[in-house]
This record gives C-alpha cells, structure tokens and sequence, in this order.
C-alpha cells in the first residue's frame, strides 16, 4: 500500500505548484485538455519511465524540442512535407517541456525516445515501425505510442508488440478514426495486450470520429487540440484545431510514464490495469465500447490500488508458450517429472486478455486433469502434444483437443492447459489446479 499513499500525498502537496508551472508557457491557456486530464492536479516527476514514440520523424529544431533534455533519437528523424508533422505533434503532447515557451506536454520531463518510422511523406512504413517497436522493447520498462493503424493485420507487427509486451513495456495505441465508418477493426489497436485509447471533446463527449469497439480502453482529449509541428507546418511553430485519435494516445501514454515512474513496483499487466479502472466513468456506469472504462484520470491513476498479478503474459497461444518459437526461452511449465501438480492464479478480460495458456508434463502412465475455480466465469480443457495453435482447423482440432483431462502412455510428453471465459463473462480472476494420477 505504501506506493499508493506516497502517490495520495504527491497529489495533494504539489496541485498548485503544478498548475503555475503549466501556466507558465504562454499557450497553456488554450491546452484545455490538461484539466481534463487531471494533470494540472498533480505535479509531475523528473525523467523516469521512457515515453517511446514510434511514428513519422519528431523534428529536432523545432523550437519547442530543439533544446529540450531527456531526449534521445533512435534513427535518423526527417519531417519533409505532408504528413511528417505528425511525430513531431504526438511528441508535444505527451512530453514538450515546461519552458516558458508554447505549450507544456503532459509529461514535461520525461525521457523522450524517438523513433522515425516513416519512409516518406507517403506515411508510416510497417517494416519500420516493427524495427522501432524491437528497438524500444530493449528498453523496457517503457511506453510505447503508437498513433497509426490499419483494417489489415500485419503479423510481425503484432509479434513485435508481444515481445515489447513479454519485456515489460506498455503499448498504447489509438483507436483509429472511423467513428462515422461504421468502426471496423484497426490494429494494432484491436490487438489484445495494447491499451487502446478513443478520443474526447472539450465537453467530454467522445468524438464521433473515434472507432468504438469493445478492446477501448479508455479516452481521452484529441478533438481541437494545439500542438507543436514543423516550421514548413506552420510559420509558429503551433498549429491548433487537431483532430484524431492519434493526439489521445500520447496524452494517454505520457500520463502512464508519469504512473509508472511514480509507481515503479507496478508490473507491465498491472499499470495497464490501473490506467484503464481508474480513468473517469462517462455516460452509462461501467464499460462501453464508445468510451471503454472512461476519460483518463491522472490523480486517480496515481491513487489506484495495484490490482492482483497477473502472471505468464503473453500466454494466449502455443508459439508464446512453447520455447523456440516466438519467444526463445517460451514459459516455465505449470508441472514438470518432479512436479506433477500445480496452481497459479491469474486473469481474463475478454478483450485484452481473452485466453491463458500453460504448458504442462504428462507423465507416462498417468492422466493428468485441470480443474478451475472461477465462479463459473472460466473453464479449462486441455491439449495434446501436437497442438500448434488453439485456433487450428477442424481436422487438428479433433485429434489434439482433450478436454478436461489427458494420458500418457509409456511415454510422458509437454501438453497444454488453456483457460478461457465461459458464456457471456468479459472477465474473471481464477485459480488452475494441474494435478496428475493413475486414474
């Protein structure tokens, strides 16, 4: 508990030394959504946590950046026309600095890492942000903002994201723009183990732009928003009136390098947790696909109790858990020749988490069984040892699906224990019990 009360404390000493440095920058009286937020409740700590942006280049001579410490550029950064302003905006808003000179980040002083995935003025090249992505994942603990998105999935993104996520780094991501479109899905947004952020007004509505879908997390301000750009953008250096979910996701990652580095005890699954139950309900009390868990809330983050472990993730099918695919050295297995039992309590949320996985042994000449406590809210079942993924076809299915229990032979062998959600259950705590007998 302690981690809490400091951050109780920090709250409540420095809210107005915090609001006069903010207000110190001439242009903070048009950064409405600082309020908003909450980060003008709350004084904000020195470099910590990374915030990594992985976007079009961030430009090094703006004015607003150019002597700004704390920052660091991963790869060459050009801002050449078109939509390269885009970097150096996003970077504003989570992080430019409180220096009596246009506007002030969420996180004036964090470490700011920068890495150019743009191949052009055309936009961001996906080769590139997977390159950014593995390059920021050596860093983690870390944020990692990723304000694009596409309807196509692109499989070395996601397992880009899932390594950067295994090594203790949180994705943010913006939801996308397709509010008025019908909101198909966009990734990496629509991906499990990212905190998806949906865009705000100054009235605290959520913008019709802004996809809705059930992986939103949480929203926060990206409609009529001010930010630095380029000087080719603008002869200021400013330009207002910004709109996308793009200019959310920053303020949404910059508020959880802030958490993390208050809170540095929290593990990567327990601060995406405390972002998302303490953002600000908004509308229907609990969760909504328009708005998810609510409008960010910086003080309540920081004041948030540190939810229960969630062990093991990424653990949602074979290539995460088996050594030698994804990951080199895979999970530990639940039970082992020495260890023919086991327990491990962990969670479900039907869109960030929505399957565990845990490889288990076999032994020969016994039938090992899964049973879960959960109150009704998961199952388990389990897989043999040729299962390649838990979503195979028919036909692989039926030879490697077991149910809730499985024998060896003469021979023990690794198998799989998948827990998942039953019926119309979004999330549940539970505990599996692995146990292995004769019969």
């Amino acid at each position: 508990m302690r981690p809490v009360l400091a951050a109780v404390l920090l709250v409540l000493a420095f809210a107005g030394t915090a609001t006069a440095a903010r207000l110190a920058d001439p242009l903070s009286a048009q950064e409405w959504w600082l309020s908003h937020i909450g980060a003008d409740r709350a004084t904000p700590p020195g470099p910590g946590v990374p915030i990594a942006i992985v976007d079009t280049g961030v430009d090094p001579t703006q004015p607003e950046l150019a002597s700004r410490a704390n920052t660091s550029y991963a790869n060459d950064q050009t801002v050449t026309g078109g939509g390269e302003f885009h970097g150096t905006a996003v970077a504003s808003l989570a992080a430019a600095p409180a220096n009596a000179a246009g506007i002030v980040g969420v996180y004036p002083d964090a470490n700011l890492w920068s890495w150019d995935a743009s191949l052009d003025a055309r936009g961001i090249s996906n080769a590139s942000a997977v390159a950014g992505i593995y390059a920021a994942a050596q860093h983690c603990p870390a944020v990692i903002n990723l304000s694009f998105g596409s309807v196509a999935q692109d499989t070395e993104l996601q397992r880009a994201i899932l390594t950067a996520y295994r090594n203790g780094c949180l994705v943010v991501a913006a939801s996308g723009n397709s509010g008025s479109f019908g909101s198909p899905p966009t990734y990496p947004a629509a991906w499990p183990h990212v905190l998806t952020v949906g865009a705000t007004n100054a009235n605290d509505d959520v913008s019709p732009f802004s996809r809705t879908g059930t992986d939103v997390d949480l929203v926060a301000p990206g409609d009529a928003v001010l930010a630095a750009v380029p000087l080719w953008r603008s002869a200021t250096g400013y330009a207002s009136g910004l709109q996308g979910t793009s200019f959310s996701a920053p303020l949404a990652a910059a508020a959880a390098a802030w958490v993390w580095t208050v809170r540095p005890d929290l593990t990567v699954t327990e601060l995406g947790e405390v972002m998302r139950r303490s953002a600000r309900d908004l509308g229907a009390p609990g969760f909504d696909a328009a708005s998810g868990w609510g409008l960010l809330d910086i003080p309540a983050a920081l004041a948030y109790p540190t939810p229960p472990v969630d062990p093991e993730e990424p653990n949602d099918d074979v290539d995460q858990v088996k050594p030698g695919l994804l990951f080199d050295d895979g999970l530990v297995p639940l039970t082992t020749s020495g260890k023919t039992s086991s327990r491990i309590a962990a969670s479900l949320d039907v869109s960030e988490d929505p399957r565990d996985l845990y490889r288990i042994w076999v032994p020969a000449g016994k039938t090992v069984r899964a049973t879960v406590s959960a109150d009704g809210r998961a199952a388990a079942r389990l897989w043999g040892p040729q299962t390649v993924s838990v979503d195979e076809g028919l036909r692989a299915r039926r030879r490697d699906l077991r149910g809730p229990s499985v024998r060896a032979g003469q021979q023990g062998f690794f198998a799989y224990a998948e827990v998942l959600l039953t019926g119309r259950a979004d999330t549940a705590r539970y505990t599996l019990s692995i146990t292995a007998a004769r019969r």
